[in-house]
């Protein structure tokens, strides 16, 4: 859980920088190949955007591990805390305007965080002990 925390984390960061980055780079005026390169030019070496990049492959890095020592049905929507952290630190380093009826939509997202949690721990509970798989009476 640590792991998914983090990396959601990271992944906000990612998506913060990957934006800053972005308004940094003027958009293609003209649809010729001499602004398409300049534009292409400007993007890779743009730091914010490189970063942002890096940032985002940490992440799904760690969701590669993440996927590889446990079930796909919990990891995945964990991953959407991601959506929290970024429209908070949207909120706190963009100065972005986030509505209420947007705040209601990440309070639905971390409530369904919680169930699914909740699931995982439950499962958990209903558990064989190690070491006692099915072992056959005598």
């Amino acid at each position: 859980m640590l792991v998914l925390i983090v990396a959601a984390i990271v992944e906000s960061a990612g998506v913060i920088v990957l934006t800053r980055g972005l308004k940094e780079v003027q958009g293609v005026r003209e649809i010729t190949v001499s602004e398409i390169v300049r534009v292409a030019r400007s993007v890779v070496t743009n730091g914010k955007i490189l970063g942002g990049t890096a940032l985002e492959a940490i992440f799904y890095g760690a969701l590669l591990y993440m996927l590889s020592k446990s079930e796909v049905s919990f990891i995945w929507p964990l991953t959407s805390m991601g959506f929290i952290f970024t429209t908070l630190a949207a909120k706190v380093f963009l100065n972005e305007q986030v509505s209420t009826t947007r705040w209601a939509g990440v309070l639905l997202i971390a409530v369904g965080v919680c169930l699914i949690s909740y699931s995982q721990k439950a499962k958990e509970r209903e558990a064989p002990p190690p070491g006692n798989l099915g072992a056959v009476a005598k």
